[in-house]
């Protein structure tokens, strides 16, 4: 049976537990459990999935599926290693694909972007997340699903990217907007980074978007017109080329979902963010 969106939801961007408990019994459907925590929230995504999760869901684990060869943290796979990890959780061509994090809207914005990165835009997040999925008494289950090998076809979207050199030349000539998800007090250079070693502040000339603005109390994204408002009110201009940026690149993906879902095409994702940027003392930052 083909997937066919209600009104109220988009299979490119966000769909809600309605529709995801509608689609459970189609055969191209795949549900990734994408749930990443920061050490200082105490929670062991893997052991929360395997105690129970939505059916069918298979554990998207962000470290693993990423490119180990950086000392950065969890930045995008190689091409390589994306296709043979999806291969193996039998998720390939076709099927649509919905995400879901254990916070509400968190890690799984990430994996969206980088199916996206990987040219695959059959692919959503589910709005409120396994939160609002077991507040609303849905299904859930303990056992991994069945898994069978999958062709995939990758094409990657360079565009989608953005690295420290060419954030550091938008940065000086302002050609692209960059906008920074973490939280105001971090963003001015008024807390200190949880990651040891890395310098206080922002990218010079960014602007301040912290993610949870783009939330509802709920766990849900705001609607389109909502955060329209919210990103302009950041002194953003909706009709120019953004860089979202965060941390190390999770949270950035929030803003970057975001931006779909007010119709801005045209963004990509720094990845290193400022567990790269913070971490040079020759580049420029900025506070307050």
């Amino acid at each position: 049976m083909p997937l066919t969106p209600s009104p109220a939801d988009d299979p490119t961007t966000l769909v809600s537990t309605d529709w995801l408990e509608a689609h459970l019994g189609s055969p191209d459907l795949r549900i990734i459990d994408a749930s990443w925590y920061l050490p200082d929230m105490g929670r062991d995504a893997r052991a929360e999935y395997d105690a129970a999760h939505i059916p069918g869901a298979r554990f998207f684990d962000i470290d693993e599926i990423s490119d180990q060869r950086s000392a950065l943290p969890h930045m995008a796979p190689p091409v390589e290693k994306f296709i043979s990890r999806m291969r193996a959780m039998g998720i390939g061509d076709g099927h649509q694909v919905v995400v879901y994090d254990g916070m509400g809207v968190f890690s799984a914005p990430r994996v969206w972007w980088t199916f996206r990165l990987m040219g695959k835009t059959d692919v959503a997040v589910l709005d409120g997340g396994f939160a609002k999925w077991q507040a609303e008494g849905r299904p859930t289950e303990d056992m991994p699903p069945v898994m069978r090998d999958r062709h995939i076809t990758v094409q990657r979207q360079a565009h989608l990217v953005r690295d420290v050199a060419q954030v550091a030349a938008a940065s000086k000539l302002g050609d692209w907007q960059i906008v920074d998800t973490r939280p105001a007090p971090r963003f001015r250079g008024e807390l200190e980074e949880p990651r040891p070693g890395l310098r206080a502040g922002h990218i010079p000339g960014a602007r301040n978007v912290p993610f949870t603005e783009l939330l509802a109390s709920d766990g849900t994204m705001k609607p389109p017109a909502e955060l329209r408002a919210v990103i302009e009110a950041a002194g953003v201009a909706l009709d120019k080329p953004i860089i979202t940026s965060c941390g190390s690149g999770v949270s950035a993906a929030i803003l970057s979902l975001a931006l779909e879902r007010v119709g801005h095409r045209k963004h990509a994702l720094y990845d290193g963010s400022w567990a790269e940027w913070g971490m040079y003392p020759d580049l420029p930052i900025e506070s307050g």
